[in-house]
């Protein structure tokens, strides 16, 4: 029987600039505590605190509800609509989103949290301390929640992986008739996050959760560049 299972890692508590993510999810996973960590383990971590621990917080005025809209644009490419307030951007990490990856929820008042400079280099360093503090494999993908076209709500999805895989190509296997698959690829990053947030929720405090049952050859190393479509392949561009 496949089976995957997830939880999340409560008592990390507030995350400060300077802290080192992978150390407090190493403190909070110790072996024979609840939270203990195995390999093939995949590790999700919200952009939040990634971003809080980076340093990537930058003052706004707290009585102007508009006063990070300057940021938006400083931190986009490209703008790719507007409509009311609300901007649809593309960010120097190529990401297709709203107000570039800007969030307000769960910042302290008076601030404004930035995209991490670098994701996969973000979940690197935490896969590294884990690995070489506990000694076990895992993946790490940092999740944040992106609105989608043509369907409402949000979502959570990666913005940056280490050590697990973000897509998995099916083309040329058989489907569960025999027929090959020709344009079958999965994002197994996203579709992970997605999972993770289940059990995180927005407004739980736990920014860290565990999934595990993932298929242990979907582990190796990857770049959200496995992701992110090119222009070259984007119809919508």
């Amino acid at each position: 029987m496949n089976r995957l299972s997830a939880w999340g890692i409560e008592g990390i508590g507030e995350i400060i600039p300077g802290d080192q993510v992978g150390d407090i999810i190493v403190s909070s996973c110790a072996p024979g505590s609840e939270y203990e960590l195995h390999d093939f383990d995949v590790l999700v971590v919200t952009q939040k605190i990634v971003s809080k621990a980076e340093g990537r917080l930058v003052e706004i005025d707290p009585n102007d509800p508009l006063s990070h809209k300057q940021l938006v644009e400083d931190e986009a490419v490209r703008i790719v609509r507007r409509r009311g307030d609300l901007i649809i951007t593309e960010t120097k990490h190529g990401f297709i989103c709203a107000n570039s990856g800007i969030d307000l929820s769960n910042v302290e008042r008076g601030y404004a949290a930035l995209l991490p400079l670098d994701s996969d280099r973000s979940a690197r360093r935490i896969r590294d301390i884990v690995k070489a503090k506990l000694g076990v494999n895992v993946g790490v993908i940092v999740s944040d929640t992106f609105g989608r076209p043509w369907r409402k709500g949000l979502t959570d999805v990666a913005i940056g992986v280490a050590g697990i895989a973000a897509v998995v190509d099916l083309r040329g296997t058989p489907d569960a008739l025999g027929r090959t698959m020709q344009v079958t690829e999965v994002c197994i990053a996203d579709e992970l996050a997605s999972t993770a947030e289940l059990v995180m929720g927005k407004s739980s405090g736990i920014p860290v959760a565990i999934v595990r049952g993932t298929d242990p050859s979907w582990f190796r190393d990857s770049t959200m560049s496995e992701i992110v479509r090119p222009p070259q392949e984007d119809l919508f561009r």
